[in-house]
């Protein structure tokens, strides 16, 4: 029997889990490639987002750059062109605009080597194949310009998307359709939110040249499968209570659902494939691992408070806490279902200083920004986001939803300064 490590089955890790099951997004992911589509996976933190574009793309096949709360366009395309192999530098020349333009090299690497060689023409003899260029950082015509100089082919995966701030991903959402007008590169976006079409509410434009991928759904039959695969590579049992009641308290968070099994299989010694027979495991503690696999990210979520309590900066109408205050007195099933901001202004109009006198508006901007907020102050992944196009608030880590089921929330209230 091949004896296959509890770690590499259940849980979170770097490598694709061997109980890994394919879901209508794999396909989805490979028929968008296929039809050379700029392609967006999106879904709530930990939903197997990466997991599914590590299975489905070849490590060779694609460039990955990790995108940052502080870039603008520029950052971007510099690092495109260094993960595709250029080395940059400042140039003499200028831009139009007065900037430096920026001298991208390509021919060796960090150890000074030729990464490209071509064959001379007499003794056969080998040179070093050097592409210079000036370029505009900020020009997407001269980035396209760059990759198609040196024949570049990969799928260019950018992480993390929603870390970038709203003017970026405005930016990118116009450099894109560039891209895909004017050269065959294809751009992989990967971010926490659980707006289908993002990209093209950020430019119109894209829509038709973009396909998305939801990684968020995961649907009960899914999440069995994945708990009755890992337990044949391990021989072993969970009781179907246990699975049924894991799965439903879970709210269907994957992440969720392979950390309490590991634990299970731990508190039960089972570091590896169990010998002999298959062992039916004591799933009495379900509720002990549960809690605490969620509070493992509790100090995330009372800074995620104390952060909208705060906002930005000290306001005489204080939105943010507004909006912590919708969340907290909502219950388990709305919040899993997403806020309306209608129904959010309702119950801030009840309960604020200003009451129906409030401005529609102020709560619109403080909606729109609620993700910045969040990247500003560390907190990542980010724990909400505000869909614009169904406008609405979703809970994109859905433990949170677990941990403030389980809290006094009249005390969370009464430390936030709101009504209880």
């Amino acid at each position: 029997m091949i004896k296959n490590k509890t770690k590499d089955v259940f849980g979170i890790q770097r490598d694709l889990p061997l109980n890994y099951i394919e879901r209508s997004a794999d396909k989805i992911l490979i028929d968008s490639l296929d039809r050379s589509h700029h392609v967006v996976i999106y879904g709530s933190s930990k939903q197997g987002k990466t997991s599914l574009r590590k299975r489905n793309i070849k490590e060779d096949d694609y460039i990955l750059v990790h995108c940052n709360n502080k870039w603008d366009i520029s950052h971007i395309h510099n690092n495109v062109l260094k993960q595709a192999g250029y080395e940059l530098t400042l140039s003499e020349s200028f831009t139009i605009s007065g900037k430096a333009k920026v001298k991208a090299t390509f021919g060796w690497n960090l150890f000074a080597k030729a990464e490209a060689e071509i064959a001379g023409e007499l003794g056969k003899e080998k040179e070093k194949v050097i592409k210079s260029l000036d370029i505009d950082i900020e020009d997407v015509n001269d980035i396209i310009k760059a990759l198609e100089e040196v024949e570049f082919s990969k799928i260019i995966v950018l992480e993390d998307f929603h870390y970038l701030k709203p003017e970026t991903q405005n930016d990118f959402s116009i450099a894109l359709k560039a891209f895909h007008e004017n050269s065959k590169f294809t751009f992989l976006i990967v971010g926490v939110w659980l707006e289908e079409n993002r990209l093209i509410a950020l430019n119109g434009d894209l829509a038709g040249r973009v396909k998305s991928v939801n990684a968020d759904k995961w649907e009960n039959d899914e999440l069995k499968k994945l708990i009755d695969d890992g337990e044949y590579l391990l021989n072993i049992s969970f009781s179907d209570e246990f699975k049924e009641k894991l799965i439903k308290e879970s709210l269907q968070n994957v992440y969720v659902v392979q950390e309490v099994c590991y634990h299970i299989c731990i508190e039960n010694s089972i570091i590896q494939t169990n010998d002999g027979y298959q062992l039916l495991l004591n799933c009495s503690k379900l509720e002990k691992y549960l809690d605490q696999v969620v509070s493992q990210h509790s100090g995330r979520y009372s800074k995620f408070i104390s952060t909208l309590v705060e906002g930005f900066q000290p306001t005489e109408l204080e939105m943010y806490k507004w909006i912590l205050y919708t969340i907290i007195v909502s219950e388990e099933e709305e919040l899993d279902n997403g806020l309306r901001r209608n129904t959010i202004n309702e119950l801030i109009t009840q309960k604020h200083p200003r009451g129906s006198d409030l401005n529609p508006g102020n709560l619109t901007q403080a909606l729109t920004s609620i993700a910045s907020l969040q990247v500003r102050s560390g907190i990542t992944p980010i724990i909400i986001d505000y869909d614009s196009t169904t406008k609405k608030i979703n809970v994109v880590d859905k433990g949170f939803i677990i941990w403030l089921h389980n809290q006094n929330q009249e005390e969370i209230l009464k430390d936030s300064g709101l009504p209880t």
